[in-house]
């Protein structure tokens, strides 16, 4: 950790040209990001998207994971992803899903424009020949039956399959059920389908039997059953349980629940409690957050996810006799995971070692002592998978310099090499134009501990009186890094600060309370959003620590933040104008109450009636009387994380004001700008916003 002291007194302070610019947007958005790192069950091999530029396509390595292939040839930057790999059991077919899935309104993301409309299409590849991808069908999460036969996937909430057979015919209907149907998954002997059933105030959990065409229910309830799994032996079924919601009482992702883990025998059809967590402060984000929060290590072991410590952790659970042991235990976070093919070892990216950071580590499911996989000083290590025999660790890794490829080690730690990509391009800013954010502690008014990341040009002198800018991640449960994120939509806000940085400022990046990272009080902190905005006070503690650096001139202190950071944004233009003096506002939420009316019930939030006049109050709109700052307001209008409207809103607010208002708006876009063009000229309009408005 470093430190600044306010000193030399007697230094005259002269304004000086900020820092050369040493390379445009382009080139530092310019590099390949990998993304959907899947490792096949049924050989060593891995698939993975690659952006580049906007342009998305499926690569792939085999078993030396020495040398990668492209599979695909797309080359347009249209906005169509590429997810939900799945490996057929034939070993030389790989299916995949192009585009996005639906908004509230029906509609699928059609970001370019696309006058002939836009769907969600499955497509198969072949290792082999490396033909064109062949369309299969509408609909996304495909699945091959392990025996071959059939092609099972989703339709808009109804379970479809597909002969795979020489005629290919249209898709029929597998089954029906009320409600929509999600985490379905194949029986060993293709004979059976495991599937839960959303029914919006419940779920059960069910398996469909083909050959007898019925649906067995299991111990059905009035809670939530969710994320249902096949033992590895297929005899029993484990799933989550959590309590539905009372009359009146609406969901709210900032808050925790009890939860309890079940199993059932698929013989004897009885269930058990295998076990319930200790407090109400165990589940929720435990379950949503996790890509995995509940799998088999063998017959007889379940391990899961938990937050009832007080920190997110995998625990292992001998749901017969009920023993249950942390397998990641102290004052950090367990994220990402991946189980050996055999049960027998986890490896999973944690903070553990440096609460700012993510690095791989490795540890028996009977909690064996764990060790770290491999050091590598300053990387971010995330996502692993295994490789079908065990003897590979694939993980996605990036660093202050380079963003997220993919490394290879083997299970034993041993043996290292880089995947991908080989290397960045000509482009790509060299290190030498970079920098290393350090990590910084500061204190909000109230006492609460902050963590943030500092971005210092290279010239930087302390004589100089430089502009200084804050970002502020979405979520708000995220956390941002001194490296290239391993979510795209903050990588791309990782290469903006690098990039304004280069052009002379200071850049805060801070990790508000509400925030991942810090455990679980950190992330429920008292009075957050909608209910106080307590976390705005880490703004205005960020701002005011820079606007008393001796190198920052305190009159050109700027905001720039999307989705929550575009609120926080907002807030301080409107609560703060004496300490901030522009702002960038990429579609932010400005009106609390609107959303809890508006978007869903509650918002997301649990913003009842009796909470809407302090929802009101915690917003920017409720007094934009002292708003006086130049602001940008930039927002996508098929957004389907922040209604558009509330952009629609604030700027007619604004301009009735004579405030100074901009926009940009992006046609078809959503929420996190699916095209590389989007992303370029939000930056570029940011750039030249703070061109003019802060130096």
């Amino acid at each position: 950790m470093r430190y600044f002291f306010i000193v030399l007194p007697l230094i005259l302070f002269i304004n000086r040209p900020l820092s050369a610019q040493s390379f445009t947007l382009d080139e530092i958005l310019s590099a390949p990001y990998v993304n959907d790192l899947t490792s096949s069950p049924h050989e060593d091999r891995i698939a993975f998207e690659v952006n580049e530029r906007g342009v998305r396509n499926i690569w792939t390595a085999t078993p030396s994971f020495s040398r990668t292939r492209k599979l695909t040839n797309y080359q347009e930057d249209d906005g169509r992803e590429l997810s939900q790999i799945h490996f057929a059991p034939d070993r030389k077919t790989l299916y995949y899903v192009r585009n996005g899935g639906l908004n509230q309104k029906g509609e699928f993301p059609n970001p370019n424009s696309d006058p002939d409309g836009a769907y969600q299409r499955i497509f198969s590849v072949n290792f082999e020949n490396l033909s064109d991808p062949k369309f299969i069908t509408y609909g996304h999460h495909p699945q091959v039956s392990p025996d071959g036969k059939k092609l099972m996937f989703n339709r808009r909430g109804v379970i479809h399959v597909i002969e795979l057979d020489e005629k290919m015919d249209k898709p029929n209907i597998l089954f029906k059920v009320r409600g929509s149907v999600s985490k379905a998954s194949w029986s060993e002997d293709s004979q059976k389908v495991l599937f839960q059933s959303n029914r919006n105030s419940h779920s059960f959990v069910g398996i469909y039997h083909i050959t007898e065409d019925k649906i067995e229910w299991i111990s059905p309830s009035v809670d939530f059953d969710t994320h249902p799994i096949w033992s590895p032996d297929n005899k029993k079924v484990a799933f989550i349980r959590s309590p539905s919601r009372k009359k009146d009482e609406l969901r709210n992702i900032m808050s925790n629940n009890a939860f309890s883990i079940w199993v059932f025998d698929t013989e004897t059809k009885e269930s058990i409690t295998a076990w319930a967590s200790p407090n109400d402060l165990a589940g929720g984000f435990a379950q949503y957050y996790p890509s995995h929060p509940l799998r088999w290590a063998s017959d007889k072991r379940l391990v899961f996810y938990s937050e009832h410590s007080g920190w997110m952790h995998i625990y292992a659970l001998d749901w017969a006799s009920g023993k249950l042991t942390d397998l990641t235990p102290g004052d950090c976070e367990a994220e990402h995971s991946a189980l050996s093919p055999d049960g027998e070892f986890i490896v999973y990216s944690s903070n553990c070692k440096d609460l700012n950071s993510r690095q791989l580590w490795k540890i028996k499911t009977d909690n064996k002592k764990d060790k770290q996989l491999i050091a590598q000083k300053g990387v971010i290590q995330t996502d692993p998978v295994i490789s079908s025999k065990g003897n590979w660790v694939l993980f996605r890794k990036s660093d202050a310099y380079s963003p997220t490829g993919i490394g290879a080690v083997k299970s034993t730690g041993k043996s290292y090499r880089q995947v991908h990509p080989d290397r960045l391009g000509k482009k790509f800013p060299k290190k030498k134009d970079l920098v290393q954010a350090y990590n910084e502690v500061i204190y909000a008014a109230d006492g609460q501990k902050i963590h943030v990341q500092i971005f210092e040009p290279k010239d930087i002198k302390v004589v100089d009186k430089r502009p200084a800018i804050i970002f502020m991640h979405g979520g708000p449960i995220r956390q941002m890094l001194p490296a290239w994120h391993y979510s795209a939509y903050y990588a791309n806000a990782y290469a903006m600060n690098q990039y304004l940085c280069s052009k002379g400022y200071i850049v805060l990046s801070v990790n508000y309370r509400a925030g991942i990272g810090y455990g679980r009080d950190f992330r429920l902190a008292p009075k957050q959003g909608p209910r106080g905005a307590s976390e705005y006070q880490d703004i205005v503690a960020a701002g005011k620590y820079l606007a008393s650096r001796i190198d920052v001139d305190p009159k050109k202190i700027g905001l720039w933040g999307g989705s929550y950071g575009g609120y926080l944004t907002a807030m301080g233009l409107a609560r703060n104008p004496e300490l901030f003096a522009a702002g960038v506002d990429i579609h932010g939420v400005h009106d609390w109450a609107w959303r809890g009316r508006d978007f869903v019930p509650g918002g997301a939030w649990g913003i009842t009636e009796e909470l809407m006049n302090l929802a009101y109050q915690s917003s920017p709109v409720a007094d934009l009387s002292k708003w006086r700052a130049p602001v940008l307001l930039i927002h996508g209008d098929d957004d389907r994380n922040v209604m558009f409207e509330q952009t629609i809103d604030l700027a007619q607010r604004l301009r009735e004001q004579n405030v100074p208002t901009e926009l940009l708006v992006l046609p078809d876009e959503v929420h996190g700008f699916l095209r590389y063009t989007s992303w370029l000229q939000v930056f570029q309009a940011t750039d030249d916003f703070f061109e003019r408005n802060l130096k």
